[in-house]
This record gives C-alpha cells, structure tokens and sequence, in this order.
C-alpha cells in the first residue's frame, strides 16, 4: 500500500520539490511505496507529464 498523498496537487509538489533537490522519480516512488505508473496516472488525470529531460512534472 502507497503512502501518496490522497490529493493530486499535494503530490505534484511534494514530487515536484523531491526531483528539484535531485532524487530520482524511482527512488521518490520506493521512499512512498508506490509505483511510478501510479504516480504518472495520476498526475496525468491533471494534465502533468512527466519531463525526464528536466526532472520535473509539467502541465501539457
């Protein structure tokens, strides 16, 4: 069982803030027991993507 955050926009920054100081998606998800599908879909429900390139979510 994930320790996500029930809301979505609490999640964005907190995955937000974990990428910018350097920690990477797969380790955030293993920190929260979650899987990164799991965080992708749900963030993309809100128009976020992933952006490997810059470590961020960003909105489409």
């Amino acid at each position: 069982m994930s320790s996500l955050p029930a809301d979505n926009f609490i999640l964005l920054s907190l995955v937000n803030t974990a990428l910018r100081d350097g920690e990477e998606l797969g380790d955030f998800c293993a920190r929260y027991c979650a899987e990164e599908q799991e965080v992708v879909a749900r963030l993309a429900e809100y128009g976020y993507v992933y952006d490997g390139e810059n470590c961020a979510f960003k909105r489409l």
